[in-house]
């Protein structure tokens, strides 16, 4: 299948589950998150800020742990039309973009590349961590300014399935997906967390 036959399929299965099993199966998610990769203080996170409307994997779990446990947490934001990373508190405020994406008021960009995580969002993930998203762009463009020790981490409900047929030269793969029954790894051995 190509992106967009693959974005089209997703799109339509996200927007079948109830806000309760999104809530169920987006605790699951954050929770094989923490399990597997431990987070601890002084880390840097960049995290993507769930879009409600779309079905999205809800990072509220993973924001309320990352504060709690001293965790530098920084989100996108596109200025220029670029994404950049804004580091946020509890106490920022934010307002939605024309996507209906919240981004923090603040256009001051981090300047960071050594994060030790980006959880980005996506439709999709093929089984060697190729992801289909909404089709701007925006996170190819960021993953090639990160320094080579991040681990790019998707977020999904569902397990890789089809095959992406027209994957691009730009197209930077994942290092990790984490689904609500495993955390696969890609190049390395998956690990299930059934």
């Amino acid at each position: 299948m190509n992106k967009s036959e693959i974005r089209k399929l997703y799109l339509q299965k996200r927007q079948t589950f109830s806000a309760d099993e999104v809530f169920a199966l987006s605790e699951q998610i954050s929770k094989n998150f923490i399990q597997y990769f431990k987070p601890s203080s002084g880390q840097k996170v960049h995290c993507f800020l769930s879009i409600p409307e779309k079905g999205e994997v809800e990072t509220n779990f993973l924001l309320d742990y990352f504060f709690e446990n001293k965790i530098q947490v920084f989100v996108p934001k596109i200025v220029n039309s670029e994404m950049i990373s804004v580091e946020i508190t509890r106490k920022t405020t934010f307002k939605k973009n024309p996507w209906g994406i919240p981004e923090p008021e603040s256009n001051v960009a981090a300047g960071i590349s050594d994060f030790d995580y980006v959880i980005t969002p996506l439709l999709y993930c093929d089984a060697e961590g190729h992801r289909v998203g909404y089709g701007k762009g925006f996170y190819d463009d960021f993953f090639t300014s990160l320094n080579n020790k991040c681990l790019k981490t998707g977020l999904n409900f569902f397990e890789p399935l089809e095959k992406i047929d027209d994957l691009r030269e730009k197209d930077i793969a994942l290092d990790y997906l984490i689904t609500p029954t495993e955390v696969l790894s890609f190049g390395f051995t998956s690990k299930s967390t059934k």
